[in-house]
């Protein structure tokens, strides 16, 4: 103590003046330290501690010596999470500055993680000495510790800033990064993407397992998100089921797109909760990208909002990216919901049938039921659009229940060697009248329950475990098979076929798709499938095969059973019986040699840009590599493109063939999945860089005026295509 003292002024001599001063004053420290009101320190020249109150060492759990001779900032660190002082340098920094430290929170690190429960936190404030002749003699300072007030703090600060059940980020907290980040961003035009996520069935983990199940659900989910999106971006849980994520710099909608069908395929996998209880929920994604589909957070929120809505509108476990031409999908599918109970009232609603064939002697052992819906004003809507909207409600059940009885009546004329089977969704599964139901319609209609084949999926096994278990002893009671469909998608269990008594397993169409890929394993895992389904005496279908090639390969790997286009689409019920009317109900298959996955019909308005000249096209079609379009006469091999598909999306290509009008080009960059079953270009341009140049607001509509169609004359020659004029 007295060697600190002698640095701040010279010690009186003993019988001066100053003496008895100078002892007060230094009883008054020794006091003020002793009282723990707070104690004394202080650094030598070179930013070494050479002088700690003995009550701090002891307050710190430590011996004076061990901490003497220490660099300051080896022994404390600012904490750069505290709200009150983030952008504060580091204590190294401002130590080397000689600046003046202004009641500093520091925590004490010396020999100590920062990952430890308990910390000791101080409050540090310091001061520069200076020799006579002016050289900077280090510090002297003062501290107290604040252990409790700051822990409290924390704990009030991320009562704020972060959800209490996750530790994720809230909607307070995200909302103001994306105010300060889009602000920052504003000017120089950088990109900022915002991925909206909603869990699919949630709902009914809460009312199956109890919302303490859906506590620790949710808590699983933040971490996979976290897992997920690293250091990259920002997560959030805005309340219930709603999760955000922001990531700063990225408009790659290729990326964006991997992103969130990986976030989707692992929040699919199922969830170990308590007392061996397990819970399969699924996700919808909806992405929207500053500044192209708004510069503010509003608007960036309102349009990832509209393409998590068409997300799950489109049959859920999807992505969607926002466009334009997005609607309120919460008012479409209220007015969808409405349309469907009409629908099934005044019998709009009708079923195909598609055969499951046997390869060995094309005969058809089974007729899957599909329903499908004609909208008087609207017409076809698909059931990847309705089925989702009545499993919101109760109507599904009455869907389900309409659905058996007219396939059930149906397959009545059909021979008794033919079984249909009937898609059960999980909510009708869960209805504990759903026995009732088949066996209604059994007794209704007079089939035989064997010939009646119920298609379940994995989801049903969502919630009690014992109350699966009755429901599938009730129905095989009842005499009917029982089918899991789309078997392989991600987080398939053989506990199920362990649990379960199905009689048989359908290989899910994606791995059909790749079966033909060498650098896939498809083929392989459809090969283990069935040798799986073989060795528990069940069935195997494989579903989705279209072409020869994935034929041969599933045949290889042992199929005996196909269900696809090669065979047939689903066909109504007029087109089944005139197949049995005439004979033995048999299909030799029809389709190409070879599966093309990614070419895709369209019929588009796009504009073709060569030089400084804008033509109007159409195209017909499209794939990730080209597209075919018609508009162009005189087009050569090898002329340079750039072709304008509508909300920044330009893509550079060449012209790889010419036929009259008709032409087709490859892409310089491949385009992407964009979540709804097309493509698009991984980056666009701003639509203010759009209206710069010139070009119409619609593609493939420039006027006279717009493109520098009337600045400059054209090279080829542009027609009328398909009609268009």
């Amino acid at each position: 103590m007295a060697s600190f003292l002698k640095s701040r002024a010279p010690v009186p001599e003993e019988g001066s003046a100053n003496f008895s001063g100078s002892r007060l004053r230094e009883r008054i420290l020794d006091e003020f330290e002793q009282a723990g009101i707070g104690w004394i320190w202080a650094t030598d020249r070179d930013g070494r501690i050479s002088y700690l109150s003995p009550m701090a060492a002891d307050a710190l759990g430590q011996e004076t010596d061990s901490i003497l001779g220490h660099q300051i900032e080896e022994v404390f660190e600012i904490d750069q999470d505290n709200p009150d002082q983030q952008t504060a340098r580091p204590l190294k920094f401002q130590v080397k500055s000689h600046k003046k430290i202004r009641e500093q929170v520091v925590r004490f690190a010396l020999n100590k993680s920062s990952q430890d429960v308990r910390q000791i936190w101080w409050n540090l404030t310091g001061y520069p000495v200076h020799t006579p002749s002016g050289e900077f003699d280090g510090y002297r300072g003062s501290a107290s510790d604040v252990t409790n007030e700051y822990e409290r703090k924390i704990v009030d600060s991320k009562l704020a800033e972060f959800d209490g059940l996750t530790g994720l980020a809230n909607r307070h907290n995200i909302n103001r990064s994306l105010d300060g980040t889009l602000a920052s961003y504003k000017a120089s035009g950088r990109s900022c993407a915002l991925l909206m996520l909603d869990l699919d069935k949630f709902k009914r983990v809460n009312d199956t397992l109890g919302h303490q199940a859906g506590d620790e659900l949710l808590k699983q989910v933040a971490e996979r998100l976290t897992n997920l999106v690293g250091k990259r971006g920002l997560v959030a849980r805005l309340g219930g089921d709603e999760f955000q994520v922001m990531l700063a710099d990225q408009d790659d909608r290729g990326a964006l797109g991997e992103l969130a069908e990986k976030i989707i395929q692992i929040l699919s996998q199922p969830y170990a909760l308590e007392d061996d209880k397990r819970a399969i929920i699924g996700a919808s994604v909806g992405i929207a990208i500053a500044p192209f589909d708004g510069d503010g957070r509003e608007a960036l929120i309102r349009s990832a909002d509209l393409a998590l809505y068409a997300a799950k509108n489109g049959g859920r476990g999807q992505f969607r990216f926002y466009s334009s031409d997005l609607k309120d999908e919460e008012e479409v599918r209220q007015v969808m919901l409405d349309d469907l109970r009409v629908a099934l009232e005044e019998g709009q609603l009708y079923l195909h049938y598609q055969p499951v064939v046997s390869i060995k002697t094309g005969h058809v052992v089974c007729l899957e039921a599909l329903m499908r819906w004609e909208h008087p004003d609207r017409g076809f809507v698909s059931p990847g659009q309705f089925i989702p909207v009545a499993e919101d409600s109760d109507l599904i059940n009455n869907l389900g229940e309409w659905a058996l009885r007219t396939a059930c009546q149906a397959a009545l004329k059909w021979p008794k060697s033919v079984r249909v089977a009937v898609n059960v969704s999980a909510v009708q599964f869960a209805n504990q009248g759903f026995p009732s139901v088949v066996a209604n319609a059994l007794a209704h209609t007079g089939l035989d329950p064997d010939r009646l084949e119920l298609e379940l999926t994995e989801s049903i096994f969502v919630g009690d475990t014992d109350e699966t278990e009755r429901m599938f002893a009730a129905l095989k009671g009842l005499g009917v098979r029982l089918a899991l469909d789309d078997f392989g998608t991600g987080y398939s269990s053989l506990s199920y076929l362990r649990a379960a008594p199905f009689d048989k397993i359908k290989v899910d169409k994606s791995f059909v798709d790749s079966c033909t890929q060498k650098d896939k394993n498809s083929a392989k895992i459809i090969a283990a499938i069935v040798g799986l389904s073989n060795a528990l005496n069940m069935e195997t279908t494989v579903e989705g095969v279209e072409a020869f090639d994935q034929l041969e390969v599933v045949k290889e790997k042992g199929a005996k059973l196909v269900q696809g286009f090669i065979y047939s689409r689903p066909l109504p019920e007029d087109q089944v019986d005139a197949h049995i009317a005439s004979g033995e109900f048999m299909m030799k298959p029809d389709g190409p040699e070879t599966y093309r996955p990614d070419r895709r019909s369209v019929f588009r308005r796009v504009g073709a840009i060569h030089e400084d000249y804008y033509y109007n096209a159409v195209m017909r079609d499209l794939s990730q590599n080209g597209a075919g379009l018609e508009g162009i006469v005189g087009l050569e091999s090898g002329t340079q493109l750039v072709l304008d598909m509508g909300e920044g999306q330009l893509a550079v290509c060449s012209v790889r063939r010419t036929s009259g009008s008709e032409f087709a080009v490859e892409f310089e960059t491949p385009l992407v999945n964009d979540g709804a079953g097309g493509l698009c270009t991984r980056h666009r341009v701003s639509k203010y860089a759009i209206a710069a140049a010139g070009l119409p607001a619609k593609p493939g509509t420039a006027s006279p005026t717009e493109g520098k169609r009337d600045q400059s004359k054209p090279k080829f020659m542009e027609v009328s295509a398909g009609g268009i004029s």
